[in-house]
């Protein structure tokens, strides 16, 4: 079984990689929009760190989430509406194995932007943490992007491929502007900051940035975790309904 898993692995890799959509919107567009605003902002204060560090956790979330929270739900429709279900029901490899191959392909590129934003801060003279501080930034993200990962694939499960990408990509880019991912809640309108409290894409860049500066980081813990649980359950409804 672990063979099989790798070789699904491998082959979600190379999916991302030849779809161009995925490729733009998921890799080439997070890593230029950081190097764009790091290069703008980067030096200037965001409290004890400068702001190129800052982005690392902030932009670093955006990032991350541009991975898990597309491709597994669209590759999932895209399948489905190929007939996956119907052939995964007489397949020998479980369906679970398939899914869980989708994500850990999401995460590994996800693991990737991140490196590539640390190198582009430091390029920048703006990065100003330990590699203790970006590791645990970079396992906060991963493991705070799987409720993400779930409610993609929950999108996946009943939509149409160019409707999964829609709603997923209407999500991710509102949620990026309101939760602060892009530019500081402190030069955003004041509503911003309010309506951010309710979003788990705010409470993830928190976790994330909590742990260069600081700061609280169990109430955006909690938040992450019990979204996981209700996205699990989404997903796990989500696909007992699937038309195949």
């Amino acid at each position: 079984m672990t063979r099989v898993f790798g070789v699904e692995v491998a082959d979600e890799l190379k999916g991302i990689v030849r779809e161009p959509a995925a490729l733009f919107f998921s890799i080439m567009m997070p890593v230029g929009f950081f190097a764009l605003f790091v290069s703008l902002f980067g030096s200037q204060p965001a409290g004890a760190v400068p702001a190129g560090t800052a982005m690392v956790a902030t932009f670093g979330a955006y990032g991350v989430l541009a991975v898990t929270l597309m491709n597994p739900g669209i590759g999932v429709s895209r399948d489905r509406d190929r007939g996956w279900l119907r052939a995964k029901k007489v397949s020998p490899v479980p369906v679970g194995v398939t899914l869980a191959a989708k994500v850990t392909a999401a995460l590994a590129y996800a693991v990737g932007l991140l490196v590539i934003m640390s190198i582009l801060a430091e390029f920048n003279g703006t990065l100003v943490a330990s590699v203790p501080q970006l590791l645990r930034v970079c396992v906060v993200l991963l493991l705070g992007a799987l409720p993400f990962a779930l409610l993609s694939l929950a999108v996946g499960f009943q939509a149409r491929p160019n409707t999964t990408s829609a709603v997923l990509t209407a999500f991710l880019m509102a949620s990026a502007v309101v939760s602060g991912l892009w530019m500081p809640l402190s030069i955003l309108p004041p509503v911003f900051t309010v309506i951010a409290q309710f979003l788990p894409t705010y409470h993830l860049a928190q976790l994330a940035l909590a742990q260069i500066n600081g700061g609280a980081a169990m109430m955006h813990a909690v938040v992450l975790a019990g979204m996981t649980v209700i996205t699990a359950a989404f997903a796990a409804v989500s696909y007992r309904h699937a038309k195949s």
